[in-house]
């Protein structure tokens, strides 16, 4: 009764989804994947700085080069997802900040600065629209599989340039039979919140 989304959002979104591990054969379209963006575009940062990027792994080639670079326990799942995303954050963002950011000039100096304070700019901020990805893909009826176990500097190295850097890889897709993992447990409100 506290919150703006229906119950069927909400499960949808949060309560049942989960970290897909398989997917089905259906294959996810340019299509779902622009509706996906058309959404997560909208996600919080720091002077609307959008330093996220994302490279479709759509052909075989691809896929096996990514999947080289994969812990044990993500090559399979990867070989056989219907499409995987490289989740990467642009240092150079601020080639492509919006018309308004001069509006800051306190931020231009420090984005336009040393390379050090952009490239945490970036990897933070793109986490930040990484998260909003991941419900956006939850939001278009498919199921999300993000990892964190890989070899970023053979990423970077073998899909990026010194400009970019990998921030998470995520399978997407219908989930396939024993997608999930039993549910792990979470903290309690009180075991998280505090008031000063």
């Amino acid at each position: 009764m506290h919150l703006a989304l229906d119950p069927a959002a909400q499960d949808l979104l949060f309560r049942q989804a989960r970290t897909a591990n398989s997917f089905t054969g259906e294959p996810v379209s340019d299509e779902q994947v622009q509706a996906i963006y058309d959404l997560v575009k909208y996600a919080p940062t720091a002077f609307n700085q959008q330093p996220l990027r994302v490279i479709l792994v759509r052909s075989p080639e691809a896929r096996e080069r990514l999947v080289n670079h994969l812990g044990d326990g993500n090559k399979e799942k990867t070989r056989t997802a219907p499409l995987t995303a490289i989740l990467v954050a642009d240092n150079e963002f601020h080639e492509e900040l919006p018309t308004q950011f001069p509006a800051f000039p306190e931020a231009k100096d420090m984005f336009f600065g040393e390379r050090p304070v952009r490239e945490a700019s970036a990897a933070f901020n793109a986490a930040l629209q990484v998260g909003y990805f991941i419900v956006g893909v939850r939001a278009a009826g498919l199921a999300a599989g993000p990892m964190t176990g890989f070899d970023a500097e053979g990423i970077n190295k073998e899909f990026l340039d010194g400009d970019h850097h990998v921030l998470a890889v995520v399978n997407m897709g219908r989930p396939g039979e024993d997608a999930f993992y039993p549910r792990g447990p979470r903290l309690a409100y009180d075991e998280v919140v505090t008031t000063v």
